[in-house]
């Protein structure tokens, strides 16, 4: 009775854990459907391709105020700093001794004019004689030398008297340009001379402004190439945005102006320039700034995530794709950055079912289903509550 016992028990513990062992066949992998991931569907649309560059402002015009004459400084007529006007008085030249040279030339013009008078009237005189057989053809051709001479030195004396005249005049130094004007390097006291190459001040104009963009001769082939092959079409707008050195957008847009001819040998660059009003003076020359330029529409232009594009371990950009329900990987090509978004120039179609949220729970192959994205199920959820 016993052993009978025994047994059954021994059986009855060999069924429970054989019982244990069946798992209910709804928990199979086998019967699961398939991961719902986060997707969108592939669209193409017109895009502005903006591209950022490093530039610097310049001024519109820069002068740099000379001596055209030698002498003592007297006095200094403007306020370093501040704004001048086109022909307002900068310095003043000592001009004692270019007046007295205007004196001097004038007083030669009175002499040469009177020997002029003597040399026509005896030229006359002697003409007439010499018809009459009264002088000789030499004393004829002496009197008319000495006419022109006489004349010749009458032009000098008032070429003398315009020079004196001009140098009298830039004995006072004015301003050839309006703008603001910097330190002077110069004091009342100081003595200049015509020649020097020191600077006594510069002017610069500084409403409106330049600025000087930097552009790779790289990149700027590879945009014309793009416009050739139609992948990208003329923009119509030549509008300049700037992005200060505080990270700040400068409140005024700017018109792309002029493009350099060649390339820099050091820099493989070329230079375009932009003008940009500037009422306020915030801009300043020398001033680092990003300028934001518009190069052309991707009429076809396809947009997606960041979030949605991976890197593999040769660095190449990759996109998991839903093709027949299940996980594709895809190799794609990505251009700029616009908007937190990836434009894509090869790799992906219109139409194709792009995975964004999910990705670290799939690998290709595995069975998925499209679902929208979490952005997309808030406003639901909201609605609901």
């Amino acid at each position: 009775m016993r052993q009978i016992v025994k047994i059954a028990s021994v059986l009855s513990v060999a069924l429970w854990i054989t019982g244990c062992d069946q798992k209910p066949e709804n928990m199979g992998p086998q019967e699961r459907g398939p991961m719902e991931v986060g997707a969108i569907t592939i669209a193409a649309k017109p895009q502005s391709i903006l591209v950022e560059l490093p530039g610097r402002s310049k001024a519109y015009l820069e002068a740099e105020v000379r001596p055209q004459v030698s002498g003592i400084i007297m006095n200094r007529g403007f306020v370093e700093g501040k704004d001048v006007e086109k022909g307002q008085s900068l310095y003043q030249i000592d001009s004692a001794t270019y007046k007295a040279a205007l004196v001097s030339a004038k007083a030669d013009l009175k002499s040469a004019e009177a020997s002029l008078v003597s040399a026509k009237a005896k030229a006359l005189r002697f003409k007439k004689l010499v018809k009459l057989n009264s002088i000789s053809e030499q004393d004829y051709d002496e009197a008319d030398a000495a006419y022109k001479e006489a004349l010749a030195r009458v032009t000098v004396a008032e070429a003398a008297i315009n020079t004196a005249s001009i140098n009298l005049e830039y004995t006072e130094v004015r301003a050839p340009i309006s703008g603001r004007i910097g330190k002077s390097s110069v004091t009342a006291g100081a003595l200049v001379t015509a020649s020097q190459t020191d600077t006594l001040a510069t002017i610069q104009q500084l409403d409106p402004i330049n600025i000087e963009i930097t552009q790779s001769s790289a990149q700027l082939l590879r945009l014309k190439s793009q416009m050739k092959d139609g992948q990208l079409k003329a923009s119509e707008n030549a509008g300049v945005k700037l992005i200060l050195e505080d990270g700040s957008t400068y409140g005024h847009d700017g018109l792309l102006q002029f493009a350099e001819v060649s390339v820099n040998e050091n820099t493989g660059s070329v230079i375009l320039r932009a003008e940009f009003p500037n009422p306020d003076g915030l801009l300043m020359p020398g001033m680092y700034v990003r300028a934001v330029l518009n190069t052309g529409t991707d009429p076809e232009a396809i947009l997606v995530p960041q979030r949605a594009i991976t890197r593999n371990t040769k660095g190449q950009a990759v996109a998991m794709v839903i093709t027949d329900g299940k996980v594709a990987s895809r190799i794609v090509t990505t251009a700029q950055v616009i908007d937190n978004q990836w434009r894509i120039t090869e790799g992906l179609n219109v139409g194709d079912q792009l995975i964004v949220e999910g990705l670290q729970k799939i690998r290709p192959g595995a069975p998925v289903k499209a679902g929208p994205l979490v952005a997309d199920k808030k406003p639901q959820a909201q609605q609901q509550k």
